[in-house]
């Protein structure tokens, strides 16, 4: 009779040999603390900076809607004029929140800043593991408030590029015209995509049999849902470099070139 060879089965190995990764695992870790670093840092200087964020027909993104009296282009006048700070300060923690809460957001900064983990069969900066069961992470749940929020933006924000069409000699299109809507474009992909978009057209459904309209809603969202982590890097790039055109064309460094008359 022929002898049946037994399963042989490797060994597990032990942790420190399991993290002597030869490949440059750190790069993505490393461009994202830069990118988001670089991000943040712009953020802040454009939003303290109070002027050159309009440059007519054109509004900074960062400064919309625009909804103190102090503001050079006043979108809604809600606040008087008692409040003298950038106006951008009291918009801008919409979306900085609904960044900071999203899922694919968590996922980069948790491995670039706290290595958490930084890298697969790399392990943890901290031995013990919490979640986000404890403060501030627990503030992560508020996401679903901040995208309900941020659609109010996005909504200002796609009448900001419809103003955009509207120059002092008559309706027309300039460059600054194209940004602001390529702007509100990649803005409106990264929010229709984000988990809770998904989740509210198709959430608290047990069968889509009677729910034809929110199952179509959902196989959409399903589709954007695969990109997001593309939507949120590329409107991130997108909505500073709007603010950087509209930036320099209040300043006069550059001249708004008009496509059409």
């Amino acid at each position: 009779m022929t002898a049946v060879p037994q399963e042989i089965r490797a060994e597990p190995l032990p942790m420190a040999a399991e993290s002597r990764r030869r490949d440059a695992w750190w790069a993505e870790p490393l461009a994202v603390v830069v990118v988001l670093t670089s991000f943040g840092l712009y953020a802040l200087w454009a939003a303290l900076q109070n002027g050159n964020y309009y440059a007519a027909p054109y509004l900074s993104p960062f400064y919309s809607p625009c909804i103190s009296v102090n503001c050079v282009h006043v979108t809604l006048p809600l606040i008087g004029s008692w409040w003298t700070l950038s106006p951008a300060l009291l918009i801008l923690g919409i979306p900085l929140g609904f960044r900071v809460t999203c899922y694919y957001y968590r996922k980069a900064y948790y491995r670039a800043f706290f290595w958490s983990p930084p890298a697969c069969a790399i392990p943890d900066a901290r031995r013990g593991y919490s979640g986000e069961t404890r403060f501030p992470f627990v503030l992560q749940n508020s996401h679903r408030y901040f995208f309900w929020l941020s659609l109010v933006v996005l909504a200002f924000l796609w009448w900001d590029a419809l103003l955009a069409f509207r120059f002092p000699t008559g309706v027309g299109i300039g460059l600054g015209t194209v940004v602001l809507v390529v702007n509100a474009t990649l803005l409106t992909l990264y929010s229709l995509s984000c988990h809770s978009c998904r989740y509210l057209c198709g959430g608290y459904l047990d069968s889509f049999k009677d729910a034809p309209i929110r199952y179509r809603l959902w196989r959409w969202t399903n589709r954007l849902n695969a990109r997001h982590p593309h939507f949120a890097w590329i409107s991130l790039f997108g909505v500073a470099l709007a603010d950087l055109y509209v930036r320099l064309v209040a300043m006069g460094v550059i001249t708004d070139p008009r496509i059409v008359f």
